[in-house]
């Protein structure tokens, strides 16, 4: 079982933090703590209790936690004032603090069919003005320039989101961030199979998801 958190996804079986499917380096000893902060989010677990955990055929000084925290958050780009992962219990320990998703393990069923599509659909997220079309197979939604849909906004995250199209269907999933996505007013719990004029919210944009054919694109493509 691995868990995708923001741009990450961490894996204890393979021992492996990765972030957009590229290996991060990550100390030993900050490996272990990610991994028991991670195993009992949200909870907060005392410096006694990890110190016993991440090193326990050896008395060390709450100077080593620190330190191995201090790693942690170097890796994940986090801060301790303004944490996003890796929250400090002031007097008593640490927790994980980010919205995490398991993934792997046995696949969740598929969401029931919607109507609307057809073989020969084209899929377009409208905004503003911008029209953007989505491609077969996983089209990214954030702030990263990269992404298919891109969104110069302080309230979308790089990798907020992603819609997956194969078959007839597009599936929007969450990639674990506190601000959604949300469709139609409500926060998504699992991947939704969109359907033609559903309202998908990111932050603070606000984009309409369309299913045209191939006839009514041609003109204005």
């Amino acid at each position: 079982m691995a868990t995708r958190f923001g741009d990450f996804v961490f894996d204890e079986d393979t021992r492996e933090l990765l972030r957009g499917g590229e290996a991060v380096p990550l100390p030993p000893k900050a490996f272990e703590l990610l991994r028991h902060l991670v195993r009992r989010r949200p909870h907060a677990i005392a410096k006694g209790e990890l110190q016993a955990l991440i090193w326990p055929d050896t008395n060390v000084t709450e100077a080593s936690l620190a330190s191995a925290a201090s790693d942690l958050r170097a890796a994940l780009d986090d801060r301790r004032r303004r944490p996003q992962f890796i929250r400090t219990v002031h007097g008593f320990g640490y927790a994980f603090c980010g919205e995490g998703q398991d993934v792997g393990g046995e696949a969740p069923p598929e969401p029931a069919p919607r109507p609307g599509a057809a073989s020969n659909s084209v899929y377009r997220l409208i905004w503003k003005r911008r029209e953007i079309q989505l491609s077969r197979g996983e089209n990214l939604l954030g702030r990263d320039r990269r992404s298919v849909a891109w969104f110069d906004s302080p309230t979308v995250s790089r990798r907020h989101a992603r819609i997956l199209v194969k078959g007839d269907q597009a599936l929007l999933e969450d990639l674990g961030r506190r601000t959604g996505p949300w469709i139609g007013g409500k926060r998504l719990s699992g991947p939704v199979q969109l359907a033609d004029l559903d309202e998908v919210k990111l932050g603070s944009v606000v984009m309409v998801f369309r299913i045209l054919e191939e006839s009514e694109t041609e003109s204005g493509s």
